[in-house]
Parts: structure tokens; sequence; C-alpha cells
């Protein structure tokens, strides 16, 4: 009888501590860092839709992503000192840092002046912008004054200036070396440019990537997930290592973009594993 209850006594305690284990034992934890050079990011635009901070950066810790280009509809050009400590406040706790801003638009050398001023309360050392071709000589100029490095988002055959990588290279090969270009890969694509291939041949004057799928080389070719278009992601991974590209490849996501959540999801996934697959 008594052999009987220490048995019972015995299985008892195996049990709790088994129970005790289970409760204690964390969630399934995202995947970690990819030990690449360049580091996973995401573009501020792709959360335009849900225009909210707290969502955006709720869908970026579930994705594991911890860099962000700032758009100003989080952080507004006019924002205070205040204002501005309390977002990089709220970025922290969720381990994200804003590492640029943009893209921003400017027409007159009056928007320029108000980029640069905001980039450095803000406390960024990038600007991802789109200034009028006119405008570059004063680009050039700012540059020099704040020592930011300033990347032109290209735009594809979408609207007039800057539709590809080699259209940026032409007007900034000759200004400060500081001023080059945000590769985005999908716009690249759609003016029926190799974005690998531009990688490479550009790559002293990339200094952000935008990162996402397109369905066709032409105009009519429209975002989708990473992996259902026409991109060669392994070979594009395989050149971000070979020439040893260390900025942020960032997603911009540009489908159902009210409800981005599992297009991220998917699309990350996706280049992650490539990623893992191409080691």
């Amino acid at each position: 009888m008594k052999r009987f209850f220490y048995l019972l006594s015995f299985l008892t305690l195996i049990s709790t501590a088994l129970i005790a284990q289970e409760q204690e034992r964390p969630g399934p934890k995202p995947a970690a860092e990819t030990g690449e050079k360049f580091r996973v990011g995401m573009a501020g635009y792709s959360f335009v839709k849900l225009n909210d901070l707290d969502k955006s950066l709720s869908i970026m810790q579930r994705a594991d992503v911890h860099y962000l280009c700032i758009k100003d509809f989080h952080l507004p050009f006019k924002s205070t000192t205040a204002e501005i400590a309390a977002f990089h406040a709220k970025l922290k706790e969720k381990g994200v840092t804003g590492y640029a801003v943009g893209p921003i638009y400017m027409k007159t050398e009056a928007e320029i002046d108000s980029a640069f001023a905001y980039a450095k309360r803000v406390g960024v050392k990038l600007i991802v912008g789109v200034p009028n071709y006119e405008l570059l000589p004063y680009v050039d100029k700012k540059v020099k004054e704040y020592d930011f490095k300033y990347a032109i988002h290209l735009h594809g055959p979408d609207i007039k200036i800057y539709p590809d990588a080699e259209d940026v290279w032409d007007h900034v090969k000759d200004l400060d070396p500081r001023i080059g270009m945000c590769l985005d890969i999908g716009h690249d694509t759609r003016n029926g440019k190799d974005a690998v291939a531009d990688l490479q041949k550009y790559i002293s004057r990339v200094f952000d990537i935008h990162i996402k799928d397109v369905t066709g080389k032409t105009k009519l070719g429209y975002s989708i997930e990473i992996g259902r278009g026409v991109i060669d992601f392994p070979a594009f991974v395989k050149m971000l290592r070979t020439v040893g590209y260390s900025g942020v490849c960032s997603l911009e996501y540009e489908r159902d973009m009210a409800n981005p959540d599992m297009g991220i999801a998917e699309s990350l996934g996706y280049f992650r594993a490539v990623i893992a697959t191409t080691k």
C-alpha cells in the first residue's frame, strides 16, 4: 500500500512538472535575422491605407522586421521635437529603427529645404526623394551642407521622371557621390530593365532598395506577392552578396493595401526562404 502511495505521489509530481513546463514554454518564435550584410525592412508606404502607426508596427513585430523607412503620414513634416521623440520611443518598444525618411516628392527648392530639415530633426541621414530634374544641382548643394545620403526613388513608366536605374545613374553620376538611388526592383522591371544586372552595374550609387514582385516587364505589370511574379529573386539575392550590399532591402507591398498582413507575411517568408536556400 505504501509502495502504491509513493508511486502515485511520484507520478503526480511528474505530471505537475510537465504541466508547469508546458505553461512556461514560449510560443513559436520568428525566424532569426538572416546573417547577411544587408538587412530586411519595410517601406512605410506599404501602410498608407492603414494610416495607423500602432497597426503598422504590430504587423512589423509579427513579421520580425526591425527597420522602417518613415513616411510622413506616420510622422508629419511639422512634427515637434516632443512628437518625434514619442515616435522613436514607440518604435523602440516594438524593436524597430527608423533608418530613413521618404519617398518625399520635391518640386521646389523650398520643399528640398523642408525635407533636409525634417530628416535632421528626425535623426536619420538618408533621404529617399524624388526631385524634379532641374533641382538636382540644389540637391547636390544640400547634400554637401548636411552630409546626408540622398536616394532617388525610381518609378518605372508611371511618371515622367526617373523611370529606371539607368535614368537615375545618368542624372547623378557627375554629382556628389552621396546622391544615388533607391533601387525599386519592381518598377525597374516594369520599365523593361533587368534589376539584377542594374544592381551590379550601379551598386556604387545604390543606397536603398525597395523589394517587390511584379506580374510583367511592361507598364501593364502590377505588384504582387514576392515569388509569384517575374523577378528572379534567387539571382537577385546572390547579386546582393556578390556586390556586398550592406543597406536595407525594404518590402514595399502594394497589393490589397487595406489588409496587407497576409501578403507581407507571404512576401517576407519567400524572400527569407530564398536567402536561406541560396547560401
